[in-house]
């Protein structure tokens, strides 16, 4: 029976030293015997899905099966040693399927040998652009992904996958490898009679046994046994001859080396990679953190940047190319009751037993149900559910979702992601460019001040004007909160006297915005208006003292409370105000 059991039990990473870098020692220092029989045995039930899963996402990347094993089994030992996570399973994986072919197919021009190159550069890219990030303490950097970037453009690369993928489930082939060229090559191959009724069948009836084991039977290895099915099918029926299949690969193992292209493609690759090495660690990272907090354990995302860098330098040395972790493959070896990181490293044995001793095994797979293993995976990724979320909770969530999945199907992975990217930064420009903001009063039976709006009846102190700014205070917003003081101060109902600022969501003020508070504080003083701050954090008390404001505004005009100002303002005016609190105490 499967197991669930958390993975091992470890003493915590250290934090510091050479050791920090090196996990994997840290784990075979602290290793128990107990363990091994669980880790042996998920690393064989894994392997049973990484060889399919490896070979299908070669395809679909428009390169080789066989490089799709070479990528895995690197990718698994490197991690082992170097990635922090206990479980985690790396390889091929579908979101990057898209952006590898998008970046290699039209290069490659039908040359595998050029092609798996090309791969190999993007995979040491990729690898060295997650290193030194790593170093660099670049781990915060997925946090410019938001979900709903996240959601849509992942909703891109599933449905660009499975339509890049749909003429070899038909029996044909294709060199698009973005969703518009893929559509319009699909249905010309429909159109000109290309598709193959066997191939169709057989790739058909993979995708029936894949889905259906996994609504019967989700920890039965259906993947595989629509591997075994389809190979016993082309061997028994003899139908080598109709259908695309795997061939003969290579016996043995490669060794390692540099790859070479052009020169001149170095640039194109660099920036392709710069866009799958975000992809990659931002899946990486979620998926890390979910199975670590599972486990009651902490991941240092900067450390898992490493070791993902470190994987994929290691694909790239051996034929491979970028790999990332699998949100399939690690429930497997978890549910397998995976302990430690030594089950990739069997998992990877096992596949390097079979290409050393047995790669005829792999000779009659038919590419169709490559094909249909890929196209279930991606529709997978499909996350409709998120959507509606998005829809009902908050709508700008679900448009600017939207915006990310036109732009991964519209312009292509690579393009897309940058275009995704860019309108998740937008969007928090936008917060901040016109955030919410509130005049408060006084409202019976609550304590403090709150928004007049949400609290209709409440009171306001005759000629204070509390104002409250929800954000941080620079270029891009500082005319708007200028603009809605003097808005606010003519829409009171008595001649305002004060201003006061409620600061406290006030985190920064930049150079920009002391200059708009300059000219307003002179501008409210030709009113006779005086401008004061109240709650203000002390690192931006500090900075308005350096742009020199706290002495133009006055030190008295910076309160600790929004109470205190409140008494201040009523000592040195002649107002008639009663405050609830204090009727009550009467």
């Amino acid at each position: 029976m499967a197991s669930s059991l958390p993975p091992a039990q470890l003493p915590p990473i250290p934090e510091v030293g050479l050791i920090s870098y090196v996990p994997g020692l840290w784990v075979l220092r602290h290793y128990r015997r107990a363990w091994l029989a669980r880790d042996l045995g998920a690393g064989v039930v894994l392997s049973a899905l990484l060889v399919p899963a490896g070979m299908g996402y070669a395809e679909a990347a428009g390169l080789p099966a066989i490089n799709g094993l070479y990528a895995t089994i690197a990718g698994l030992f490197a991690y082992a040693l170097f990635g922090p996570s206990r479980i985690l399973v790396l390889g091929p994986d579908s979101a990057l399927a898209a952006m590898i072919a998008a970046a290699v197919v039209t290069k490659a021009a039908g040359d595998p040998a050029r092609a798996v190159a090309l791969a190999s550069v993007l995979a040491l890219f990729t690898g060295g652009l997650c290193v030194v990030g790593g170093l660099a303490k670049l781990g915060f950097i997925t946090d410019l992904l938001s979900k709903p970037v996240r959601v849509g453009y992942l909703n891109g690369i599933a449905l660009t996958v499975v339509v890049t993928q749909l003429p070899k489930l038909f029996g044909f082939s294709v060199t698009a490898a973005d969703l518009t060229h893929g559509s319009v090559a699909f249905a010309h191959g429909v159109l000109d009679g290309q598709t193959k009724p066997v191939a169709l069948a057989l790739g058909t009836i993979c995708v029936a046994v894949i889905v259906l084991g996994r609504a019967l039977a989700p920890r039965a290895p259906s993947v595989l046994l629509a591997v075994v099915l389809a190979t016993g099918a082309v061997t028994w029926l003899g139908l080598e001859a109709q259908l695309k299949v795997v061939g003969v690969v290579p016996r043995g193992l490669p060794l390692p080396a540099l790859p070479l292209v052009r020169f001149s493609e170095l640039g194109e690759l660099f920036v392709a990679a710069a866009g799958i090495a975000l992809v990659s660690f931002a899946d990486t990272s979620v998926l890390s953190r979910t199975f670590a907090a599972r486990a009651r354990q902490r991941v240092d995302p900067n450390r898992e940047l490493v070791g993902l860098g470190l994987a994929n330098l290691a694909a790239g040395l051996f034929r491979g190319f970028p790999t990332s972790s699998s949100s399939s493959r690690t429930p497997v070896a978890e549910a397998a009751g995976a302990r430690t990181q030594l089950t990739g490293v069997f998992g990877a044995l096992v596949i390097a037993g079979l290409l050393v001793a047995a790669p005829g095994l792999l000779r009659n797979l038919p590419l169709t149900a490559l094909a249909a293993i890929v196209i279930t995976a991606a529709a997978k990724m499909f996350d409709f559910g998120a959507l509606r979320v998005f829809f009902r909770v908050r709508r700008s969530d679900f448009l600017l979702s939207l915006v990310a999945f036109f732009a991964v199907a519209g312009f292509g992975v690579l393009n897309g992601i940058g275009i995704a990217v860019g309108v998740s930064l937008l969007d928090v420009v936008r917060r901040a460019w016109r955030p919410h903001d509130a005049v408060l009063g006084r409202a019976r039976g609550v304590k403090g001040y709150h928004d007049v709006h949400r609290y209709p009846h409440a009171q306001q102190v005759p000629g204070l004007l509390l104002f409250r700014w929800d954000a941080p205070l620079f270029f891009a917003n500082a005319d708007t909160f200028r603009e809605r003081i003097l808005h606010a101060i003519e829409g009171a109902t008595a001649p305002v006297k004060w201003v006061v600022v409620a600061a406290e969501p006030i985190t920064d003020v930049d150079t920009t915005a002391a200059e708009m508070l300059e000219e307003l504080d002179a501008e409210l003083s030709a009113r006779g208006v005086e401008l004061a701050f109240a709650e203000l954090k002390d690192p931006v008390k500090d900075r308005l003292q350096r742009y020199g404001l706290a002495k133009r505004i006055g030190r008295d005009f910076f309160f600790p409370t929004v109470g205190v100002a409140v008494k201040a303002f009523l000592q040195h005016h002649d107002v008639k105000w009663t405050d609830w609190e204090e009727t009550s105490a009467d």
